[in-house]
């Protein structure tokens, strides 16, 4: 390969790299041609294409990308899964995962994933995980299930306040019902009542001048004496 066709390839890899959103690297040395046509073709019904590469050349375009962590995955005949932005990293690595367990050939060396190194234990464990689709639901009910609770909370306390608000108003209308009828009865008893303390202050006074005079009256003399 001449020099300007292998800094074409570094530069291609190094795009490749860099735009992945996920990548898992794998050692396929034994597999057939017909095997690694079929696992190309199911890898891209998951969105990700399988590349066979050379290391040193990866090595120049992983150290360009900023993907230091691919350096020490490079040993050995190697083949890269990148996948693509709307691609499915679940699905591609168990699409990896059964075709290693399969052909006791395939190696799953690990690959890098939202930015982050992950082992060949972390591609197996991410192979067990549901499909993106199911994922996506228990993420969406995970998110909603709080934001109900939280509308509940909310809206209880304002149910409640509408409550005590509406008994209270039950409360001051009854009380000022009952008190309306016996406004004019009450007040009945308190002019009786002073009309009954007048009669008896008269009657002391009619008493008091009664038994007035009697001791102011002089003896009657005896004019015929």
């Amino acid at each position: 390969m001449h020099k300007a066709d292998k800094q074409q390839v570094v530069e291609e890899l190094t795009e490749r790299l860099r735009s992945a959103d996920a990548l898992i690297v794998a050692d396929y040395r034994g597999l057939t041609n017909s095997q690694l046509s079929r696992l190309r073709t199911e890898l891209v019904e998951h969105g990700a294409k399988l590349t066979v590469v050379k290391n040193t050349l990866t090595r120049r375009a992983a150290e360009a990308a900023g993907a230091d962590a691919l350096l020490a995955m490079l040993e050995g005949p190697t083949a890269i899964a990148f996948v693509e932005a709307e691609g499915n990293p679940v699905g591609v690595a168990k699409a990896l995962s059964d075709a290693a367990r399969e052909t006791k050939i395939l190696t799953l060396r690990g690959g890098v994933l939202a930015g982050k190194t992950i082992s060949n234990a972390d591609v197996e464990s991410l192979a067990k995980l549901p499909p993106l689709e199911v994922l996506q639901a228990q993420l969406v009910g995970v998110i909603v299930a709080p934001l109900t609770q939280l509308v509940a909370l909310l809206d209880a306390p304002l149910r409640n306040l509408v409550g005590l608000i509406d008994a209270r108003i039950e409360q001051l209308g009854g009380s000022a019902a009952a008190e309306a009828p016996g406004g004019d009865d009450a007040e009945e008893p308190a002019e009786e009542q002073a009309a009954g303390a007048e009669d008896a202050d008269m009657d002391r006074a009619e008493s008091a001048q009664a038994e007035s005079p009697a001791e102011n009256i002089e003896p009657e003399t005896n004019e015929e004496e």
